[in-house]
């Protein structure tokens, strides 16, 4: 018994023990919850030593003093490339970075893990932090850095690859990289010999750089992971600058914060700026598109739709196995011309439920040229005959059983005196044509009215169409032109001489487009006004050094195009603005073909020069404005406007400075007690 009560005694100590184990636990810390960690990861060791020579480590381990974590592993930069990919971990207090790829004689091997590294609490980050180590005799520790933007709209690109090929020294006679001056060939048949992502700014940094050489850099979207520019999809740019390294001490300012908003002090800090820092990349995508035809269909019996993936000079051709195709069609393109529509015109034929046809185009062959393809097609329609026949049945059955009940008494009288009534014809189809908006149309250039019409047209009767002036309490007729798309064989433009301040009467008669299936539209009548002069705003651009085939584009808040015009004798003239915000783009039309045009990296062509104004313009109704532009006087990297730049730079990691604002509080708690 008394062993019993010993065993007891010794079981309730246990459990009062763990209780107060367990209170005790429960109230470490301070109620208010203590002080945030502001404090980074420190690195205690690497494995090899940070900097080591003569070394051919297949993995690498850093240990920090407390447990940290990657927050984005990918952009972990391991530079030579590795074409097999390495594993980079992070658990507990290390990180390890396990190379697969073969280790390479006589190299400096980088491995950037940027701002990735952060503790794992309060995500503190441990810096912009870089491992090293060297198979060969030394360290190369250089760098040099810039930005990559698309040349085409100076769009900053994020996390496009960039990389650097030795080549000789300009007073040397050294083969580097197989062949003296880096050739072409180089960028298609190896790999790049130091790299870097870009960041989302665009910008990029290259460490591990040897002082004495000279290297020539690239940009790549490098969709296969192979570091070279190995297929004609993959966005690129170059450059003939020859780069190489230098380095002078300066200072760099460091913000101390007193919280999260309000900082204490800048201080300057010593250290070694590398140059060029300025290298700028312009990417773009050669306009060698690859062609396939991509789709065909056939929605309603009447036409039919061919879809490819890339624009030719050249329409197919469509031998009928089951039709004649010899004047069967009405051919409408898309711009780019890689969807195509026929219209069938005769009846016979498109009643057909399904059309056989031989097809001749334009393929891309796999040694990336253009080669006639021959191709047979079954184009059944998704609305059969039978059914289209139904349909009309059904939609004049129900007119009749309509009209019927509409008219019941008068179908009753007439019963009565032994007659039915008479039901007249179904009301005609009209054929919908889409216009633009012709309220408060703007006088430049003597605005157009555009008409779309759904299906091609057989007749355009231009007497159907009265334009009049108002003027008192009388119309006036005045004189306008309709003329055909160039392109577009479904649209017509109309076009007068409007006047500021004036209100206008269009009036469409009935049948004044007839389609080829022989619908009609209906009349109508709209109004236009024609605002005062005083409602618009004038912007003249004085533009600096630009020759005679620089473009210059009004932009809206969207970075689309809304105005575009030459620069003649250096001046630029947009007339009746709308008041609203704009900006301005400049690029120069080399070829003279109207529009920009991209590079093509076989050739040596880069793409034509873009430039933006740094600012926005501001216009109010009635104001003329002047501006100065001087479009190579920033560098592009710093034109373009944040506020029309889509590509957001990323929050800079940085220690937050909440123990202030912590502390403060707190004492205000003290002082209240």
């Amino acid at each position: 018994m008394k062993h019993f009560y010993t065993i007891l005694f010794s079981f309730i100590l246990l459990v009062a023990g763990t209780h107060l184990l367990l209170v005790s636990c429960a109230r470490m810390g301070t109620p208010d919850g203590g002080l945030y960690d502001e404090t980074p990861p420190v690195l205690v060791r690497t494995s090899p030593a940070n900097g080591k020579v003569k070394t051919s480590p297949k993995k690498i381990v850093l240990e920090f003093d407390e447990i940290v974590k990657l927050d984005n592993a990918q952009a972990v930069v391991v530079s030579p490339p590795q074409l097999e990919a390495p594993e980079i971990e992070a658990y507990g207090r290390k990180v390890t970075v396990t190379l697969i790829d073969t280790i390479k004689p006589n190299m400096t091997y980088t491995i950037d893990f940027g701002n990735s590294i952060s503790d794992n609490n309060e995500g503190n980050p441990f810096g912009d932090f870089a491992f090293t180590f060297s198979t060969g005799e030394k360290i190369d520790t250089f760098q040099v850095s810039g930005y990559v933007l698309d040349a085409s709209n100076l769009e900053p690109i994020k996390d496009i690859l960039v990389g650097l090929y030795k080549i000789a020294n300009a007073d040397s006679d050294t083969q580097v990289s197989d062949t003296k001056g880096c050739p072409d060939s180089v960028f298609y048949k190896k790999p790049f010999e130091r790299i870097s992502h870009t960041d989302s700014r665009g910008h990029f940094v290259i460490k591990g750089l040897d002082p004495d050489a000279s290297y020539k850099v690239f940009a790549l979207k490098d969709q296969d992971q192979d570091y070279r520019y190995s297929q004609a999809s993959e966005m690129l740019a170059f450059t003939e600058r020859i780069i190489r390294s230098s380095c002078k001490p300066d200072l760099r300012p460091d913000t101390i914060w007193h919280d999260s908003i309000h900082y204490e002090d800048i201080k300057y800090i010593p250290y070694t700026h590398f140059y060029p820092d300025d290298i700028t990349l312009l990417a773009f995508n050669e306009d060698r598109p690859v062609r396939h035809k991509l789709k065909e269909e056939r929605p309603e019996l009447h036409y039919f739709s061919l879809y490819f993936t890339a624009p030719d000079d050249t329409l197919p051709l469509i031998k009928g196995l089951n039709f004649d195709e010899k004047d069967a069609f009405v051919v409408a393109a898309n711009e780019r011309k890689d969807t195509i529509t026929y219209w069938i015109k005769d009846s016979l034929i498109y009643n057909l439920d399904t059309l056989e046809m031989a097809l001749q185009y334009h393929d891309t062959d796999t040694l990336g040229a253009l080669v006639l393809y021959n191709d047979t097609l079954r184009l059944t329609s998704k609305v059969s005959y039978a059914r289209t026949q139904k349909l009309k049945a059904d939609k004049q059955a129900n007119w009749e059983k309509d009209y019927l009940k509409d008219h019941k008494a008068e179908a009753k009288a007439k019963k009565k005196e032994g007659e039915s009534l008479e039901i007249p014809p179904m009301p005609e189809e009209f054929m919908e044509i889409n216009t633009n908006s012709t309220n408060n149309l703007d006088p430049e250039n003597n605005m157009v009215i555009h008409f779309t019409s759904p299906e091609p047209l057989d007749t355009v009767d231009i007497s159907k169409f009265h334009l009049g002036v108002r003027v008192d309490s009388l119309t006036h007729p005045v004189p306008f032109t309709l003329f055909p798309d160039e392109t577009d064989i479904l649209t017509y433009h109309f076009k007068a001489d409007w006047k500021c301040d004036s209100s206008y009467v269009l009036q469409v008669d009935t049948g004044a487009f007839v389609s080829i299936y022989g619908k009609r539209i209906e009349g109508s009548k709209r109004n236009i006004k024609i605002k005062s002069a005083e409602a618009y705003a004038l912007l003249n651009i004085n533009v600096n050094n630009a020759d005679t085939s620089a473009v210059v584009e009004l932009l809206s808040a969207q970075d689309k195009a809304v105005r575009t015009q030459k620069v003649v004798n250096g001046k630029v003239k947009f007339t009746y603005l709308q008041p609203s915000t704009y900006y301005l783009r400049l690029f120069y039309d080399h070829n003279g073909n109207g529009k920009w045009d991209t590079g093509d990296y076989s050739t040596g062509t880069q793409p034509e020069e873009v430039y933006y104004l740094n600012k926005a313009i501001s216009v109010k109704a009635n104001w003329d404005y002047d501006e100065n532009w001087a479009p190579t006087s920033l560098p592009v990297f710093e034109q373009k406007p944040a506020r029309i730049t889509k590509q957001k730079p990323d929050k800079e990691k940085v220690k937050k400075g909440r123990n202030a604002e912590k502390l403060a509080e707190m004492e205000r708690r003290k002082k209240r007690k």
